[in-house]
């Protein structure tokens, strides 16, 4: 599967539409070029949306780049209406664009080369996100913000702390304020907990048994996979993650390290990372990866990835399987 199908695995047929429409988004407003039909702009709120709608013709295919909340908004209001909604990678686009040579960058062109690429490249289909998968993921934000918060706070209070004589209105606020963060945070991860047990209690109890998994990363890979559904590998999983390695070598001067792609989803590559360091010493399988690539005389980093790349992969066949994890059951393990 080519990188541009990196966002889901169902890839659009686009000879069975009349028109395509390239979309690029931002805060206030967004632009359309169409295939036959050229540029037109809508404000990006719900009426501008029931305009484009109204405008669009039958079996239109519409092409937008994965931009954070921006596009998210559109997508699902589309999605809803019976619209084909392929949603890409945008640094495919960038890179096309690059190719091109192109000279002018503005909203508009930026539309067209969208439409120019998805008239030439395979699109992924945008599956919309169930009401409970999108409210969990504004919730693993939220607390992602509070934690930082959190960490923040931490590290004034020991600022202070050093100073030698700390002022007690400031030692006292920061101590207030972390433990309303604690809270906060306590309640989201309740909430979220509570929100995934309605359909995916069994998934989270399978999860949580491989060695290095805890509950509040089987959580996350839960919303953010759709419980798994949206990849039909484990392969496709780990290029939607970024956690697959890329090769750099040209002729015989170009050596360059083995890299991991960085190309997909940051959030759930820096969680799987963190888990791997438990995981290299209480999983057996990620110890082996673990101790294989140390001893081989490569960096620790690189063999934590790979470490995280296995856990992902375990994750997907006990997911798939429907089988708690067992160290010493190998083929269950054994994906592509």
């Amino acid at each position: 599967m080519s990188r541009s199908s990196w966002f889901f695995h169902t890839i659009v047929r686009k000879n069975t539409y009349n028109e395509t429409f390239g979309v690029d988004i931002s805060k206030d407003v967004f632009d359309v070029y169409g295939s036959t039909v050229g540029h037109d702009q809508y404000k990006n709120d719900e009426s501008g949306f029931r305009k484009f709608l109204k405008a669009l013709p039958d079996t239109s295919l519409v092409v937008m780049e994965a931009t954070g909340y921006y596009h998210y908004r559109l997508a699902q209001f589309l999605y809803k209406n019976g619209i084909t909604v392929p949603v890409v990678n945008p640094l495919s686009v960038e890179r096309f664009i690059q190719m091109k040579l192109a000279k002018v960058k503005t909203d508009k062109s930026d539309a067209k080369a969208i439409c120019e690429y998805a008239l030439i490249n395979e699109v992924p289909l945008y599956n919309a996100l169930t009401d409970i998968q999108s409210e969990c993921l504004q919730l693993f934000r939220l607390l992602d913000a509070y934690l930082k918060q959190r960490t923040t706070t931490k590290n004034k209070i020991h600022g202070e702390v050093v100073l030698g004589v700390p002022s007690k209105f400031v030692y006292r606020s920061l101590i207030r304020n972390k433990k309303q963060l604690n809270k906060e945070a306590t309640a989201i991860e309740s909430m979220i907990l509570s929100l995934v047990k309605v359909d995916q209690q069994e998934q989270l109890t399978l999860l949580t048994s491989i060695h290095g998994i805890g509950q509040k990363t089987a959580l996350f890979l839960i919303v953010v996979t759709d419980g798994f559904s949206k990849f039909e590998t484990a392969s496709q999983l780990c290029s939607y993650v970024g956690i697959t390695p890329t090769i750099r070598e040209s002729g015989s001067s170009v050596r360059g390290r083995a890299r991991i792609s960085k190309v997909g989803n940051r959030k759930p590559r820096n969680v799987l990372f963190l888990c791997s360091f438990n995981a290299c010493k209480h999983n057996k399988a990620c110890k082996e990866v673990y101790e294989r690539i140390v001893n081989k005389g490569k960096r620790k980093k690189l063999a934590l990835i790979a470490v995280a790349n296995k856990l992902l992969k375990q994750s997907f066949a006990i997911a798939k399987s429907g089988r708690p994890y067992d160290e010493t059951y190998v083929s269950v393990l054994r994906v592509k």
